[in-house]
């Protein structure tokens, strides 16, 4: 074979797919899931909207996002937890009026909707949005009924 000056120039098509596809699976899980947003690419995109998630396990999950990085979560259970959002880094950390612990979650946008790892972490909960709607989230309220 012709040295053609070209360092590739020994590689064959097939040799070059297949160099593609393992750096591909090389790169950071991060990078597959979809584009990293900001902070204020967050607040733009859910302000005023109810999002419900799933995990792997199934539905997970809805978040109302309110004026002034307010929140309220629910794990579709009737009851509800108010809280706040704020950027921290890479992430969208939550804190809640009766959640002790702070959750933070690196959010993605991948084919217009919302994926989110805890913590970015490969190895925890990835949630993905699987609905987007302007009502509030259905909340039943502390004790109702007793």
């Amino acid at each position: 074979m012709r040295n053609s000056g070209n360092p590739w120039a020994f590689m064959t098509q097939n040799t070059m797919r297949i160099l593609l596809i393992l750096l591909a699976l090389a790169l950071p899980a991060s990078a597959q899931d979809g584009r990293p947003i900001t902070g204020a690419e967050f607040e733009r995109m859910v302000t005023g909207q109810t999002l419900s998630y799933q995990s792997n396990l199934g539905e997970y999950g809805a978040e109302e996002y309110l004026d002034n990085r307010r929140v309220r979560w629910s794990f579709l259970d009737g009851e509800c937890s108010d809280g706040i959002w704020y950027e921290k880094g890479p992430q969208i950390c939550f804190e809640y009026d009766d959640i002790e612990d702070v959750q933070c979650w690196q959010f993605y946008e991948k084919d217009g909707r919302l994926l989110a790892r805890f913590e970015n972490d490969p190895d925890a909960t990835e949630l993905i949005e699987t609905r987007r709607r302007d009502g509030p989230l259905y909340c039943l309220g502390p004790e109702v009924g007793t």
